[in-house]
Parts: structure tokens; C-alpha cells; sequence
């Protein structure tokens, strides 16, 4: 599993969700220019089967919209600030497809992590109309530099198992908030190169089984660089961060 895969020790959470305002193209400049290599980012489905980069299934936290992003058709949720409610010299920032975050990190030249977020009724279409939005962006963008290296993740199962169907060749990471007593069955069975586990979850004795099945391991979400150091001694491949520049300062000072 693990060679079709290269993990950083830092990805940057939903960008740079400390420095600029989460799943937003400002957010992945952000964490270009702060280091990072790799960036994670959330996707869903607008009303009209769009896949836009959010996180939350509702609109108000980061938009101050009402409403649902699965009822809410692409248009509307293109002309939605996306920004100011982080901090008011980004306001103006916008849901960006998913389409346009792929180009972005394309340019970037940034890895992506893009967790397909789970969708009752609609996983079908998730992973359909993402796969060709990845596609399109590919495409759009040949004679330009390489496209990403990309990861697909989900809490979701039945979506990985989509994407292991239509897209085998594209690496897969199963998250889950606490370790699954089944990790290790479900790994194989959906194909899945990497586990990605909240932080509370590990033990060092975790670490080591997970690691010893030939699963690239990463963990959310760590600000502390100090708690950061005690993940990688155990033996975390990666780490996601909302600062990725504090952990990447720390892990050059390790080194």
C-alpha cells in the first residue's frame, strides 16, 4: 500500500484554517506561502450536484448564510463571503468549487487531501460528479506544472468503496474519529493506502500496529508543537494542523 503514497509530516488542515479562513483558495495560498507541501480540504454537494470545498453541512458558521450547502445550488453559494466572518481583509473570499481548488493547488504545487464528506442518499454522486471535477481540472491544465498528488478520504465507507470501483488508481484514506476495532479488515477491503485518526485516539502502542500493517498514518488535528514532537516519536507519519508553519518550525528544529 504504503509506495503509492508519500505522506509530509505536516499537511495543512482545511488549508490553513489558523491563518486565513478555512477551505477557501486564500487558505491554500496561505498555507503555500507558510511551507506547507500537502493541504487537507473538505468537499460536498450543492444542491444542484456541484462538489464545492466546505466543511459544515450548514452555511452560517463561515458564510453567516442560512441554510443547508445540499439545498443550496452552486450560483447561491458562489456569491456567498466566505471570508470576512474569519477576518474582515478577506472578505470577499468565496466557496470555491472543486474543480478550482484542484487547479489551485495545482499551481501551488501542493499534494491534496480532499475528504469527500459523507453524503446520505447522494455518495453516488459525490464521488461521481468529484471525480470529474478532478478530471476536468486535470485536463484543464495539461502543458502546465504536473497535477497534485492526491489523496480521497472519508468517514463515509460506502464512498470509499465508490472510489475504489471508479477511480482504483487514487490513493484512499479511511478517518475516523476514534480507531475502529476494524481498521485493519476495513483498510483492505476498501483498498485504502492510509488511517487518519483523531489525536485523543492513539497510544504509542497503536501507532506501532497500525504502522506494522503497512498504513501510512496521519492524525487531527494538532496546533501544539510540543504535542506534535510526542506524535512523531511515536512514530505518526503525518500531522494536520490549522498552523502548519508553527509545526514545520518545530520539526526543522528537531531535525
Amino acid at each position: 500500500m504504503r509506495p503509492l503514497l508519500r505522506l509530509p509530516p505536516v499537511i495543512g488542515h482545511r488549508g490553513a484554517a489558523g491563518r486565513a479562513p478555512e477551505n477557501t483558495l486564500a487558505g491554500l495560498h496561505r498555507a503555500a506561502r507558510l511551507g506547507a507541501s500537502w493541504v487537507e480540504f473538505d468537499v460536498r454537494l450543492s444542491a444542484d450536484g456541484a462538489p464545492v470545498v466546505m466543511h459544515d453541512p450548514t452555511l452560517k458558521r463561515t458564510t453567516g448564510a442560512p441554510g443547508r450547502v445540499s439545498t443550496t445550488p452552486m450560483e447561491t453559494l458562489a456569491s456567498l463571503d466566505a471570508g470576512a466572518w474569519f477576518d474582515p481583509c478577506f472578505a470577499g473570499e468565496t466557496i470555491p468549487s472543486l474543480e478550482a481548488a484542484i487547479a489551485c493547488v495545482r499551481d501551488l504545487g501542493l499534494g491534496a487531501n480532499v475528504e469527500l464528506k459523507p453524503a446520505p442518499g447522494r455518495a453516488a454522486a459525490l464521488v461521481e460528479n468529484s471525480l470529474r471535477a478532478i478530471a476536468r481540472a486535470v485536463r484543464a491544465g495539461r502543458g502546465r506544472p504536473p497535477p497534485p498528488p492526491l489523496l480521497l478520504s472519508s468517514t463515509s465507507r460506502t464512498i470509499l468503496d465508490a472510489v475504489r470501483r471508479l477511480a482504483p488508481e487514487l490513493p484512499r484514506g479511511l478517518v475516523a474519529h476514534h480507531v475502529p476495532r476494524d481498521w485493519r479488515s476495513a483498510a483492505v477491503r476498501l483498498g485504502c493506502a492510509s488511517l487518519h485518526v483523531s489525536a485523543p485516539s492513539l497510544t504509542p502502542a497503536r501507532v506501532r500496529e497500525i504502522k506494522s500493517a503497512g498504513l501510512w498514518l496521519a492524525v487531527f488535528t494538532v496546533n501544539d508543537p510540543r504535542r506534535a514532537g510526542i506524535f512523531w516519536e511515536w512514530g505518526v507519519d503525518s500531522i494536520f494542523s490549522d498552523f502548519p508553519d508553527l509545526l514545520l518550525a518545530a520539526r526543522r528544529g528537531c531535525g
